[in-house]
């Protein structure tokens, strides 16, 4: 298992050495939050913990996909809502088929799973908003460096960490 996320490691790094840069979520809080997840199934860290960087990581690849479209001025009825869709049915898709979504792993009667996926993505979602909220009072300037990376996982850590909390 060392040797797979010896690999995932460098898969990761080189992805991040030759990504070009997207006016969207950027590469390394992409990177951090796949990471995240690998390591945490690894663990085995409770599934409301790996379904928050799951729900991270599938809007920051949303973000991406969507500001990619834009960049390349494909235009269609619907585009970004689609690009939404997509992603979840692929993400949420196999989980389901998995038996990952069962009535077995519940809190309060909903799924572990589903709950994590769903703040994560709130949560992910919520951090990248608000650096562009910020960044934009700010005469289109961060306030201090890798804010860009910061602001949108320092939700998945801090709901992590309730949640971890919450759950031991």
């Amino acid at each position: 298992m060392n040797k797979k996320i010896g690999l995932l490691s460098l898969s990761a790094l080189l992805t991040a050495l030759i990504a070009k840069p997207a006016a969207a979520v950027c590469p390394v809080c992409t990177i951090a939050v796949a990471s995240g997840v690998g390591f945490s199934r690894y663990l085995g860290i409770d599934d409301t913990i790996t379904g928050l960087w799951i729900g991270g990581l599938t809007v920051s690849i949303i973000a991406w996909t969507i500001d990619w479209l834009k960049r390349k001025n494909i235009h269609f009825w619907g585009r970004n809502w689609l690009v939404i869709i997509a992603y979840a049915a692929i993400v949420i898709g196999p989980l389901y088929f998995y038996g990952m979504f069962n009535n077995d792993n519940c809190i309060c009667g909903v799924n572990k799973l589903l709950l994590g996926l769903i703040n994560g993505a709130t949560g992910f979602w919520a951090g990248a908003e608000w650096y562009t909220y910020l960044k934009v009072r700010h005469n289109n300037r961060a306030y201090f460096p890798f804010q860009k990376v910061v602001m949108p996982i320092a939700p998945l850590i801090i709901l992590s960490l309730v949640f971890y909390w919450l759950l031991k």
